[in-house]
């Protein structure tokens, strides 16, 4: 209680600065994204002021700041965490949900004719910024880029990471950076651009072959990169990268230059140059120096769909990949089940184990994102964390929740699986079914090559909206190659824009993970990845269907098997038939012994 009395005292002395810091600047409203100037998921220290000074530690989250009031913007996925970590702090919970007003709008709504809001510059996409500014300006109001409010009141403000830079190699690299490159400036020139300027730090890393870890469970680095028909720019700080790296580097035509350059370079691009970026993925800051007459030409990055689209080579480095982590899954199981019935086990210790489990694989760097152990309640928060001060004994009746993922060499896992606690209850083996019912209807699904990735979603909810039952989240994200977790430009949920750059390609990694929440009793996820591949064609085209990568058994003490259909019963035998198969030749002793168990058929 002492703690949390302190945070709140904290985070009210640091809106005050805030608001000291705005009036002098003449600042009628600040926002202050969850972003970076390389709009990443993961943030360095020094950027997340966001969480500094409003106490929420979600990945997501907008707050807006006024004289006369605060709030946060946060998702369904972090509404309970939010008003907890929010309780007291003088900042409102904004529910973020379909049709409810946004931060940009409530700015939009508020901000008085001839008053002025400010962002800074550098982490806020173009495609915001244009739109904020463009509502602001139909009241009067005008919108202020180049003020770094955070940074004259954030007096113990981190320093930007430093950590070397490093190749990822062959055979995991199957693509050279030479070819990669040769590819980007072909799209380059189908559209007409001179130069592409590139911020976001996994099209980077996956264009150069290059890995880092300045961004916690992404294995990528700070940098930016300029790229014309002869010259490749890529901007590091200095002292990342070794001779013998930059070498490798000069050898393929890049010059490596200091990080901070990379916006003098932009403001040489001579006048009637015609720059290739971004809008959703380079923020309005970066651009700010470019001079007059440099065409903008606006497009995806080319390196993200080539990204998304896994070739086969690296698709089998992923199915190896996934064997180890349903080893490591394995292990930690069996561990686990012996565990509870002999000694006290907390969701901090499931972290633990499972994450000594994964360490111990061939392979493996780290973790992909912070592991979710959550009992019961702590379930029906989608990204609840446990920590020293907050977890749950895992003891009595429920159900545990565990989503969890590894970075390896050959890949990234991201999985979520339901354990029976004592005895679940009927409702919860229910829930515990329908959303299995949703995962085995969109893996079992066949669709056209080419279809926005968002429509896909209704197939995963139909089970549970056949109960009018549903979930606040999506559905699936797309999965990097030893790169995010979460990657575009595909993603399945409704709630998301069916552009087209969101069209479902072979070779593409996703998610599927139906879930439900009860908020205060439990929640149910159950997640797989999977690739998307030929189906054939037909006389209608060309279709793609799924093959699932994650290889774990499903625990059926969760479920109610009549409630499952033939086809369904039939898929689930199937899959637990090919986790045993792939998984056998790994395990030993009782982790094998938990792997023919845990994959009878039903």
């Amino acid at each position: 209680m002492i703690v949390h009395t302190t945070l709140q005292q904290t985070t009210a002395q640091r809106l005050a600065a805030t608001r000291k810091a705005m009036a002098a600047e003449g600042l009628d409203a600040l926002l202050v994204p969850s972003a970076d100037p390389h709009l990443s998921e993961y943030l360095p220290g020094y950027w997340q002021g966001r969480q500094w000074l409003s106490g929420f530690t979600g990945s997501v989250g907008t707050l807006v700041i006024s004289q006369q009031f605060a709030g946060l913007w946060v998702d369904s996925r972090y509404w309970e965490q939010a008003e907890r970590e929010l309780a007291g702090s003088g900042i409102e919970l904004m529910k973020l949900s379909p049709g409810q007003p946004s931060a940009l709008d409530w700015l939009a709504e508020h901000v008085q004719p001839q008053g002025c809001a400010s962002v800074d510059g550098r982490a806020m996409a173009l495609a915001s910024a244009r739109q904020l500014r463009e509502r602001l300006g139909q009241r009067g109001a005008r919108l202020v880029t180049d003020q770094d409010v955070l940074g004259r009141v954030w007096s113990d403000r981190p320093t930007l990471p430093s950590n070397p830079v490093y190749s990822h190699l062959a055979p995991y690299a199957a693509v050279g950076r030479a070819q990669k490159l040769a590819q980007v400036r072909q799209a380059m020139q189908a559209k007409g651009a001179d130069s592409h300027f590139i911020a976001t730090l996994d099209d980077i890393a996956w264009l150069f072959n290059l890995r880092g870890s300045d961004v916690s469970y992404n294995p990528v680095f700070l940098a930016f990169a300029l790229i014309d028909a002869r010259r490749v720019q890529l901007f590091i700080a200095s002292g990342k990268v070794d001779e013998p790296l930059c070498q490798a580097l000069r050898e393929d035509g890049i010059e490596v230059r200091d990080y901070t350059e990379a916006t003098g370079a932009l403001g040489q691009l001579p006048p009637g140059s015609r720059l290739l970026v971004d809008p959703a993925r380079v923020t309005c800051g970066l651009l700010e120096p470019l001079g007059e007459g440099v065409v903008l030409v606006e497009g995806s990055n080319p390196s993200t769909l080539s990204k998304a689209c896994k070739a086969e080579g690296e698709l089998e480095h992923v199915r190896r990949a996934m064997e180890q982590d349903g080893a490591a899954l394995c292990e930690f199981f069996a561990w686990f089940e012996e565990a509870l019935a002999t000694q006290v086990v907390t969701e901090l210790t499931v972290d633990e184990q499972l994450t000594a489990a994964r360490v111990r694989r061939p392979g493996f760097v780290s973790l992909s994102f912070s592991t979710i152990a959550a009992f019961n309640a702590n379930g029906a928060m989608p990204h609840y964390r446990a920590t020293d001060q907050s977890h749950a004994v895992i003891k009595g009746d429920g159900l545990l929740l565990i989503d969890s993922g590894g970075q390896y060499l050959g890949g990234t896992t991201d999985i979520t699986r339901m354990v029976p606690i004592g005895q679940p209850s009927d409702l919860q083996k229910l829930d515990c079914t329908r959303v299995l019912k949703g995962m085995i209807a969109l893996s079992r699904a066949t669709f056209p090559r080419g279809v926005l990735s968002p429509m896909l979603d209704a197939i995963a909810r139909a089970p549970l909206w056949a109960d009018q039952v549903d979930y606040g989240h999506g559905t699936g994200h797309g999965v990097g190659y030893f790169l995010n977790v979460h990657e575009g430009p595909q993603v399945i949920a409704y709630q998301a824009a069916a552009a087209p750059q969101t069209a479902m390609q072979e070779g593409m990694i996703s998610s599927i993970e139906p879930g439900t929440y009860r908020p205060g009793q439990w929640g149910v996820r159950i997640e797989n990845l999977v690739a998307a591949r030929s189906a054939g064609r037909s006389a209608f085209g060309e279709f793609l269907d799924f093959e699932t990568l994650t290889l774990c058994p499903i625990d059926t003490r969760c479920l109610l098997p009549q409630r499952l259909t033939e086809p369904e019963v039939c898929w689930l035998n199937s899959y637990h038939a090919m986790v045993r198969e792939r998984l056998a030749p790994l395990l030993e002793g009782k982790a094998l012994a938990w792997l023919l168990s845990r994959t009878e058929a039903i």
